[in-house]
């Protein structure tokens, strides 16, 4: 444990956490990420900064990055069913060791949004991490592929998000054994998701599950904090470019796009992970200072030397199966809450 001034959120709703040291293979990825991908990120930025390549030929080299990875296949038995909605498609996957969800007796799931930056990634690139976080849970989840810059605007992205939600509660499954999940860009749209679930006074899920969430679509916060020098990837000024090329309207940025900007009262508790030396430490604190002001239950894990998502290498890093189990606990931990809940509202109305 550690204290909860490491994330300069101090309060009685906030339990900050560091689960273990980081191992020698965690070490090893981290220099080797520092001394090769946060180099090709800082080459990005100074391409586009520079103006050698358009937005438009940015982002057409971004959105080809999850064909490339379609070869790359879920574990062994994992069985994966297409869904399409109107505007974006998503998929079931469904661990071996996992029920169908027609097949529960209690339905339950987890809604899964995927990371990239609102320009990258989808599909192909998450299916063997959530297959992981699936498999660990021990429920059924929806992987979906929202749309992206440019093909969208991020409150375009958040309907699609809440349409993929109204589909889980349509196909019976209730709010209460419903887990919203994410990466990145994915975490912080998880925050969005149950934002707009409770504005619109639709029923709020059990619990979020974030992973080095991107919530602050301002860099500012992330290009200042001390932790823009340790970065092993993706720098603040990394950040910057999605908001530029198709967050912004006519160069301004309404903060209320952000979902830190927002009162986080009646929030579901949350679990976020994320690394040590990350610049997306500065999104967690401001994530765990709306909850702290909302009295809402989050717990932040630390983990020491972790780059960015390093739960995607969970096939070669210990650490990064570790917490994966630490989110399967999480939401099993979350289920067992509704269900002790669900007894005692049906014995209360039995004894009435």
């Amino acid at each position: 444990m550690i204290s909860n001034d490491a994330i300069a959120v101090p309060g009685p709703t906030i339990m900050a956490e560091l689960p273990r040291r980081a191992s020698r293979r965690q070490r090893a990825v981290h220099a080797l990420s520092y001394a090769t991908l946060r180099r090709f990120f800082e080459l990005s930025v100074h391409v586009n900064e520079r103006g050698w390549l358009t937005p438009a030929q940015m982002l057409f080299v971004t959105n080809r990055f999850d064909p490339i990875i379609a070869p790359l296949r879920p574990p062994r038995g994992t069985r994966l069913t297409p869904v399409r909605f109107e505007h974006f498609r998503a998929e079931w996957v469904v661990p071996r060791t996992v029920q169908d969800l027609a097949q529960m007796r209690k339905p339950a799931a987890i809604l899964y949004l995927h990371g990239g930056g609102l320009v990258s990634c989808g599909l192909n690139t998450h299916r063997r991490l959530v297959a992981r976080i699936a498999a660990a849970a021990g429920v059924p989840l929806l992987n979906v592929d929202y749309r992206q810059i440019p093909e969208a605007h991020v409150t375009e992205t958040v309907e699609d998000c809440i349409t993929a939600y109204r589909h889980l509660l349509d196909q019976g499954v209730p709010s209460e054994r419903i887990i919203v999940a994410g990466d990145s860009a994915g975490g912080g749209l998880a925050f969005s998701l149950a934002l707009a679930a409770r504005d619109r006074g639709l029923p709020m899920p059990s619990a979020l599950v974030a992973i080095a969430p991107w919530a602050d679509y301002d860099a500012t916060g992330k290009q200042q904090h001390p932790n823009d020098h340790t970065e092993a990837m993706l720098r603040g000024a990394v950040f910057a470019m999605p908001t530029q090329w198709g967050i912004a309207v006519d160069g301004r940025l309404d903060p209320r796009w952000s979902p830190v900007s927002h009162d986080f009262a009646g929030m579901p508790p949350a679990l976020i992970q994320v690394g040590s030396g990350e610049v997306l430490l500065a999104d967690t604190e401001l994530l765990a200072r709306r909850y702290a002001e909302a009295g809402a239950p989050l717990t932040v894990q630390i983990w020491e030397d972790a780059v960015h998502v390093f739960q995607v290498a969970a096939d070669v890093l210990p650490d990064a199966r570790d917490a994966i189990a630490e989110i399967g606990v999480f939401m099993r931990d979350a289920l067992a809450r509704a269900a002790v809940a669900e007894s005692a509202a049906w014995s209360q109305k039995t004894s009435a």
